[in-house]
């Protein structure tokens, strides 16, 4: 019988501490695969932030630098400058990125750090509680907001695809979804790209994933899948927001 299946080799066959129904696991499955198919696994070193990024070191078989909260893309800048030759991927997630992490990810995508992002957006703070995060949707409910999040107190959710697209420095930005398996196609080619512009040396890339968090939005694994659809994409719009050519780089 032929083998339509098997676990990448740039994931260790270790169980996951991840919640049922969590896609990060999914997150890390495409990223392996691209790192399987461009023959880099030696060259990759890994940037996990704070919350449930934070046990990468566990899943892929390759160096990895826990940075502390929200300063991944400063560690990365560090690591890339001091290894260029090295291919550096960054992990986030919303809270770490967009909060706390704010001004690091702003800084280095505008100095055009040559490295990949791949930013897990679940609209809440997964591994601390379930409070509001700086995505976190208009209504929604969480243990800070138990009546929904209000625009006239809390903000508007931070669109960081976009918001990154608009610097100089970021060679390319897009937005995908892990919701279904026609999704996960096109977030593995966007997480390719980023790949391919760090080898090609075109300067910072992104990758924002739409990721669920049946645990904290209190529904079940199925219901967390429509969430995505039905409640984050209209808000965070799938697509590509600038992709830098040859051309483009100066």
């Amino acid at each position: 019988m032929n083998a339509i299946f098997k676990r990448p080799d740039s994931l260790t066959d270790r169980e996951t501490h991840f919640c049922p129904g969590c896609t990060h696991g999914t997150a890390h499955r495409i990223i392996a695969e691209v790192i399987d198919e461009l023959g880099i696994i030696d060259d990759v070193i890994g940037i996990p932030g704070v919350g449930c990024c934070v046990f990468l070191y566990h899943y892929f078989p390759i160096d990895v630098l826990e940075a502390p909260h929200g300063r991944a893309p400063a560690c990365a800048t560090g690591m890339k400058r001091a290894q260029p030759d090295k291919i550096i991927f960054i992990y986030q997630g919303d809270g770490d990125l967009a909060a706390i992490g704010t001004s690091e990810v702003i800084h280095a995508a505008n100095r055009g750090e040559n490295v990949s992002l791949f930013y897990i957006n679940n609209s809440v703070y997964g591994m601390t509680g379930g409070q509001m995060a700086p995505t976190t949707l208009l209504g929604q409910k969480t243990t800070t907001t138990p009546y929904g999040r209000e625009f006239s107190s809390e903000g508007y959710p931070i669109k960081m695809a976009e918001l990154l697209a608009t610097l100089e420095g970021v060679a390319y930005s897009a937005r995908v979804a892990l919701h279904s398996p026609k999704h996960v196609l096109q977030a593995k080619k966007a997480v390719r790209k980023a790949f391919e512009m760090q080898i090609n040396k075109m300067g910072f890339s992104m990758v924002e994933m739409l990721s669920t968090c049946n645990t904290n939005w209190r529904v079940t694994p199925l219901k967390a899948l429509k969430v995505i659809e039905n409640e984050m994409i209209p808000y965070f719009p799938l697509g590509v927001f600038k992709e830098r050519t040859g051309k483009d780089f100066l």
